[in-house]
């Protein structure tokens, strides 16, 4: 069963969206800021991330840019969820790091086909 950490500030939808992903199988680990999504992926090694980008701490574009250049973590596929629809939000979250970019509210066929062709790709 794969590991998501879910890095959100939002109560709401983190509780939400992690209940989603339990149903279909996920274990899912929380984070409520950016730095704390940094310390559980060193801790946890979470199989993949998703990680909202307008965080407290460490905004998720920070968040992103670090993982990706730490040893460690860089393995880790991230995929970027924001509210922001803009079509340079992509573009600037595929530069800080991010594997992959959705957008709120989820959808979440959509985004669990992301998940898993990021999964299955070899690290």
């Amino acid at each position: 069963m794969p590991t998501v950490l879910l890095v959100e500030d939002n109560e709401m939808n983190r509780d939400m969206l992690s209940r989603r992903l339990q149903r279909r199988g996920y274990e899912v680990l929380l984070a409520v800021d950016g730095q704390q999504g940094i310390d559980m992926s060193r801790r946890e090694s979470p199989d993949i991330l998703l990680l909202d980008m307008s965080l407290p701490v460490k905004d998720g574009w920070q968040v992103a840019r670090e993982m990706k250049a730490d040893d460690s973590l860089r393995r880790i596929p991230i995929i970027a969820l924001t509210a922001h629809a803009m079509a340079d939000d992509r573009l600037r979250a595929m530069e800080a790091g991010c594997d992959d970019y959705d957008t709120k509210p989820v959808d979440l066929p959509r985004l669990l086909s992301k998940m898993n062709a990021l999964l299955a790709e070899p690290s």
